[in-house]
């Protein structure tokens, strides 16, 4: 197995950015783009719609962010609750220049097995949550002319896998999302694109995983490893900056896995 890579410093590609994350509570792919955009300069502000962890969170954040971290409870469920997160950020940092749509919703079910509310809460959160989150986010930065997305979609939007049927066709929903959202803001110079992720290992994902999947899956991994969490938010800080400025509409596979 090879080992994870040092951790980066930061090179400020954000810098002077105002940065919004959602689900960036816990210790995945949300905390640590939250970590990495604070390191790379941005100034950062968080959702989640766990109210303790965003605290703990944001806490966290503060020692590598050049400001406080603001935070915001946020369920992407709830269009009011969308809503008053870009109320809340616009009041905090008069405007935001990137979006990292995070919010997702994971789970094992065969199909045969699945109910309708299985189905239904994974394509709300992970479908429907990235739709009215980006909606929100075109309705402020088209105007100004100005303004990038990154949607965290799955290599599972591409790769079949049992038991995940509502999350695959989530982060398909994504994927076709990201590409005609993109061509809808290139006018305005607006830029929408999406990581897919084949296996970021973190805490939660071990809980909502059947025993033996997930080494199972790390197996089938080129570097016989999972990505660290950081790895895949290198990718969306790289989306994010100035370095990606012709790359609109597209979905970049964070991954060593090939069929």
């Amino acid at each position: 197995m090879n080992q994870a890579p040092n951790y980066p410093s930061g090179n400020n590609l954000l810098a002077g950015k105002n940065v919004l994350v959602t689900a960036a509570a816990g210790t995945g792919i949300g905390f640590a783009v939250a970590r990495r955009c604070a390191e790379e300069g941005a100034r950062v502000m968080i959702s989640d719609i766990h109210e303790r962890r965003l605290a703990e969170a944001a806490e966290q954040l503060a020692q590598f962010s050049q400001g406080a971290v603001v935070n915001c409870l946020c369920n992407v469920t709830k269009e009011d609750d969308v809503q008053a997160l870009w109320r809340k950020a616009e009041s905090e940092l008069g405007h935001v220049d990137v979006v990292m749509n995070n919010a997702g919703l994971g789970g094992f079910a065969p199909l045969v097995e699945m109910t309708d509310e299985q189905w239904n809460v994974v394509l709300d959160v992970t479908l429907n949550g990235t739709f009215r989150m980006t909606r929100a986010a075109l309705r402020h930065m088209m105007p100004r002319r100005a303004g990038v997305i990154v949607n965290n979609s799955s290599v599972l939007g591409w790769r079949a896998q049992p038991g995940q049927a509502h999350y695959a066709a989530a982060k398909a929903g994504v994927m076709a999302l990201t590409r005609c959202a993109a061509m809808e803001a290139a006018e305005a110079g607006v830029r929408i694109n999406a990581v897919a992720p084949s296996l970021a290992m973190h805490k939660f994902l071990e809980k909502v995983t059947p025993d033996g999947l997930l080494q199972e899956l790390v197996q089938k991994e080129a570097f016989g490893r999972a990505a660290e969490p950081w790895e895949v938010a290198n990718v969306m800080v790289f989306l994010a900056s100035d370095y990606s400025s012709y790359m609109t509409g597209e979905v970049v596979a964070v991954s060593s896995q090939h069929p």
